[in-house]
């Protein structure tokens, strides 16, 4: 029912003040009846009639004000009746009514709530919880799939360990091999072989390097498992996180998931403390980003090093190997002249005994018999002939002289030869003994070398890390 006005007559008869005052109360009464209708229906009840202000003469400054508001109020109020009654609506509308004001803002004029209430803010929760949980499903994701790289970095990097302790397992079982030739050839038995040599020094060179590749490598292999824990720790840290995340999807379905791969990755930049992506978040993300590049970097120059480590280790392998045989040729060379040189040593020590018995013999001759009877007549100073040729003055026969002196010489040479003979046993030994050292010497050399060949086992690092050694030290041209 709309409430209207009542035309008054043009006659006066009371006072001003009564009238104006009983107007005054008409009108709010109206304008408080016009805001409640707006407030229901979107637009003001039925205006007031025109010849009601025709009626009023107020005179004071705030009745004018009212009538203009009236007049204005009665326009509007013109135009949405005839857009009410155009539209036809059946049924008022219950949502809080909006006013114009200055013809741009509309402004909510005693709302109230309607009677689906409860099924819009349900559908409102609704919505933002799913929107919430979706984001959260992406944030899990993501940290799911961050996690599982550092995984896979972890394995790679795990990998990548057991070849730096199979390479610390080979270059000890060299070091071994090391000291095993260094006290072998400690077992040469001549003192002379026992002065350092090349090989010995190669020996020593070859420890030494492999010593520097044993503590490169170890400390290589800490920096590995500390990598490693600290992968592991940044892959507990994202699944937390991700589990963290996760308390919130258990209404989700898991086909949904975002750690499938139909789901596209969504790159969160801001981050807060109540959204789906938090400063931690961001945070074990970041930190474990760094993990994985660290990892990379650091399985790189692992690679490098077990590739270099192989080269250096079989360049000095390589090069003992090379002064052992050397060693042993040159022994067997010399060997080979110590036995020509005995040879020919025990041939003149022959020599000068057949010669010392020839001098011997004439030194006996010379003396003549031992017994006086065996000389013979023709051999005595006193014979006839000497007799007859001393009867002459001056005629002394040299006889005696010479073989005096003839046995003198004889004596000389004999033990002059004996003296000859005695030096070339002593040479002829020492060369002797000296053979024996040299042949000593090259069993024990060819015995390290055949140790040093068997004991380092080539298998002992992945045939593509031994290729990869291999292939850097041809050439350029070689490996194109």
């Amino acid at each position: 029912m709309q409430v209207q006005s009542i035309p008054l007559g043009s006659v006066t008869i009371g006072p001003e003040s009564w009238r104006d005052g009983t107007v005054r109360s008409i009108r709010r009464a109206e304008r408080l009846v016009r805001q409640t209708r707006a407030g229901r229906s979107g637009s003001c009840s039925r205006p007031r009639s025109c010849s009601a202000d025709a009626g009023f003469t107020p005179k004071r400054t705030d009745d004018t004000a009212e009538i203009t508001q009236d007049k204005i109020t009665e326009e509007e109020c013109k135009g949405s009746r005839d857009s009410i009654c155009k539209n036809k609506m059946s049924r008022p509308q219950t949502t809080g009514a909006m006013l114009s004001l200055n013809g741009t803002q509309r402004t909510p004029v005693a709302p109230f709530p309607p009677s689906s209430l409860r099924e819009q803010c349900a559908g409102a929760s609704v919505a933002m919880a799913s929107e919430y949980m979706r984001r959260v499903r992406e944030v899990e994701g993501q940290l799911r799939r961050q996690a599982g790289r550092v995984t896979q970095e972890g394995i790679k990097l795990e990998r990548e360990r057991g070849h730096l302790e199979r390479m610390l397992r080979s270059l000890r079982a060299d070091l071994t091999v090391n000291r095993r030739s260094s006290e072998g050839r400690t077992r040469r038995p001549s003192t002379a072989e026992m002065e350092r040599d090349g090989a010995d020094y190669l020996l020593a060179c070859e420890r030494r390097r492999l010593a520097e590749l044993k503590q490169d490598l170890e400390g290589a292999l800490r920096n590995t498992l500390t990598q490693l824990q600290a992968l592991g720790q940044s892959s507990r840290q994202l699944l937390n996180c991700a589990s963290e995340r996760a308390r919130v999807l258990e209404l989700l379905p898991h086909s949904g998931s975002a750690g499938g791969h139909g789901t596209a990755a969504h790159t969160f930049t801001k981050t807060d403390p109540v959204s789906p992506f938090t400063p931690e978040c961001k945070q074990v993300l970041e930190s474990s980003s760094l993990m994985v590049n660290q990892s990379q970097q650091l399985r790189e120059n692992i690679r490098q090093m077990l590739t270099s480590a192989i080269t250096r280790q079989k360049d000095a392998h390589r090069t003992v190997n090379d002064g052992l045989v050397k060693k042993i040729a040159e022994t067997i060379s010399l060997q080979q002249n110590l036995t020509l040189t005995s040879a020919a040593t025990r041939q003149a020590m022959f020599r000068k005994q057949r010669e010392i018995n020839c001098i011997r013999h004439s030194h006996d001759r010379a003396q003549g018999p031992e017994y006086r009877g065996d000389i013979l007549a023709r051999e005595k100073l006193n014979r006839p002939l000497v007799q007859v040729y001393h009867r002459h003055p001056g005629t002394q026969l040299p006889e005696a002289a010479q073989l005096i002196q003839g046995s003198a010489v004889l004596r000389r040479c004999l033990m002059s030869s004996e003296g000859e003979v005695l030096r070339l046993q002593r040479a002829c030994l020492h060369l002797l003994d000296n053979l024996h050292g040299k042949r000593a010497a090259a069993q024990v050399d060819a015995a390290v070398v055949r140790m040093r060949r068997q004991q380092v086992d080539k298998r002992a690092m992945p045939i593509f890390l031994q290729q990869g050694a291999c292939r850097s030290q041809l050439p350029l041209s070689c490996v194109q």
